[in-house]
């Protein structure tokens, strides 16, 4: 395989680190800040938020640009944008910088996807694919134990220099080591649009969507807050918390291979269901399990590896059930992920600041059972339609 594809994954988990990278600090931002912690969740939640609704847009209106080019040009403003975080000295110059990264950050894992994919043989296509995206699911397991260990030794804009000097890395072996690739994509934003509409318009695929966008809303409106969680709930400090994140962390990760395998052997739709109603369970123990520690851990542990185990068998669902869109259903899909991420960091943020944290786990199950009543719905349809037929 194409060398070139593993710089393009650097860049991925570089981008990808700078999404929930606040989610271990959102207290030592707010403090020195003079914000609320609601307030200071809405850093995460508007970067996911111009993340959703930039990608297909831009690649779209820069379809003409030479690639590398292109990915240069956006990094340098990504490192401009990471440059004002890292000496914001206020609340909307944060704001603003996580705006500009969020619509840098969704060009450039766009821009690294294609990449990959037009730069390999067909027969290496997917594998490219996969671990141009490996890089993103390290940088979303991660961002937030590395956050929280930077933040806590060196104040909470170090984790912003440390993606300055990350950005400026890429940059440099970019200019040096990628060659010119010319685009091979002209398609007009409205024909992509009009098809990305058009896909939706089955009833079963738009819930399927929804299912994920619900999950992932479930899963970040307590992981968002984690460490005041763990802070309120059960007095832990830095170094615990960082213990318990890079547990999390690990667990995630056993997670998405846990999640193929369920896929493989009971078929999507039996893994989706079970994935979440034990999700919505290790959520609803949280709070009840705290006071034994040792289980605590446990608890902590399927609840991480079932938030990223239903990712897998949402896309071999989404493939299955809409094989001549499944390219589309897999970006609408990304983008449903990332406007739950919005979702979820805003409902986090209200809860704590109209009533406790200690409830955002619960709250975060009532939207994990909203999106098993949702996938539900879809394996009626499909049971009505066959009938019929």
């Amino acid at each position: 395989m194409d060398k070139r594809v593993y710089l393009l994954t650097i860049i991925s988990f570089v981008v990808g680190l700078v999404e929930l990278i606040l989610g271990g600090i959102l207290n030592l931002v707010a403090l020195d800040l003079n914000v609320s912690l609601g307030r200071a969740g809405m850093l995460i939640s508007i970067f996911s938020f111009m993340y959703a609704i930039s990608g297909p847009i831009l690649l779209s209106t820069t379809s003409k640009v030479e690639r590398k080019k292109l990915i240069l040009i956006t990094l340098l403003v990504f490192l401009f944008a990471n440059v004002i975080a890292w000496l914001s000295t206020g609340y909307s110059m944060l704001l603003l910088a996580r705006v500009l990264s969020g619509i840098c950050a969704s060009l450039l894992i766009s821009l690294c996807v294609t990449i990959a994919s037009n730069i390999v043989s067909e027969a290496y296509r997917a594998r490219a694919i996969g671990v141009v995206f490996m890089g993103v699911t390290g940088s979303l397991v991660l961002g937030v134990p590395l956050g929280l260990m930077l933040g806590n030794s060196f104040g909470w804009r170090a984790p912003f220099l440390l993606i300055v000097i990350l950005t400026v890395i890429s940059i440099i072996f970019i200019y040096f080591f990628m060659e010119k690739i010319e685009s091979k994509s002209d398609i007009p934003l409205k024909k992509q649009l009009k098809e990305q509409l058009n896909s939706l318009k089955s009833t079963k695929i738009l819930l399927i969507q929804l299912t994920s966008f619900l999950f992932i809303s479930g899963h970040i409106i307590l992981y968002a807050y984690l460490t005041p969680y763990l802070e309120a709930t059960l007095g832990l400090e830095g170094y615990g918390i960082s213990i318990i994140l890079l547990i999390f962390g690990v667990a995630a990760i056993i997670g998405g291979g846990l999640g193929g395998f369920l896929s493989d052997r009971f078929g999507p739709q039996k893994s989706i269901i079970g994935i979440i109603i034990v999700f919505t369970i290790s959520l609803i123990s949280i709070p009840f399990s705290i006071k034994f520690f040792p289980l605590f851990i446990v608890v902590l542990m399927v609840w991480s590896m079932l938030s990223w185990a239903i990712s897998p068998a949402i896309q071999s669902y989404l493939i299955v059930s809409a094989p001549e869109t499944s390219d589309i259903q897999q970006s609408i899909n990304n983008s449903a992920t990332h406007f739950g991420i919005a979702l979820g960091s805003m409902i986090g943020g209200a809860v704590i600041e109209y009533s406790s944290i200690e409830i955002n786990p619960i709250v975060g199950a009532v939207f994990s059972l909203l999106s098993l009543f949702v996938v539900s719905l879809t394996m009626t349809k499909g049971k009505k339609t066959q009938k019929i037929n």
